[in-house]
């Protein structure tokens, strides 16, 4: 009976991806206590967050970044918090450095996946996705990974990728074809 304890135990904490007994302590430290109340906040529902409050939560996420340079999990904090904010580009340096501080880390190598994903740039998305795939330690994080790719994916299928004038071109040929009076066509055309 006591093995079928421990091993529900064991069960629980592959699904966070932090022990649930480490969880509470892994950021205060770090964060602040009225940072890490924003951030419950912001992974439960983005919109809740007020402007004040998300710039607060920035600024609070930046002392942390500065305090601890070398910890890329408050860079992706940090990051995810931007991206909250809608502001891209931080959030893209933020999460691109976090990657090259670390660049085993899952969840920063997820979320700057997400991050490109978001901003349909599918190449770099789909790479940055596979290397998180292939670091997840369990399967939470595996399926975190398969989602995401499968989203990719998708949005590869639908043509709702950015860059390139590959599909512009076409576009603009077929507008003209339709657009050009059958009177206008060359003479040489008719003559058959």
């Amino acid at each position: 009976m006591r093995m079928v304890s421990n091993r529900a135990h064991s069960d629980e904490e592959e699904m966070f991806l932090v022990p649930p007994v480490q969880a509470p302590l892994a950021l205060p430290t770090a964060v602040g206590p009225e940072a890490s109340k924003l951030l419950q906040r912001m992974f439960r529902d983005p919109r809740v967050l007020q402007p004040q409050e998300r710039g607060d939560l920035i600024a609070h996420l930046r002392s942390a970044v500065d305090l601890a340079p070398h910890v890329p999990e408050i860079r992706v904090l940090l990051g995810m918090a931007l991206c909250v904010d809608l502001q891209a580009q931080e959030a893209m340096e933020e999460l691109r450095q976090a990657v090259a501080l670390a660049p085993e880390c899952f969840v920063a190598r997820l979320k700057f996946g997400e991050l490109l994903m978001r901003l349909r740039i599918c190449d770099q998305a789909a790479e940055q996705t596979e290397i998180a795939a292939q670091l997840a330690n369990n399967d939470v994080q595996s399926e975190l990974a398969r989602r995401q790719a499968a989203t990719i994916r998708t949005m590869r299928r639908e043509g709702n990728e950015r860059g390139g004038y590959a599909g512009l071109l076409p576009r603009v040929l077929r507008f003209r074809r339709k657009s050009t009076p059958q009177s206008s066509a060359p003479a040489w055309a008719g003559s058959k």
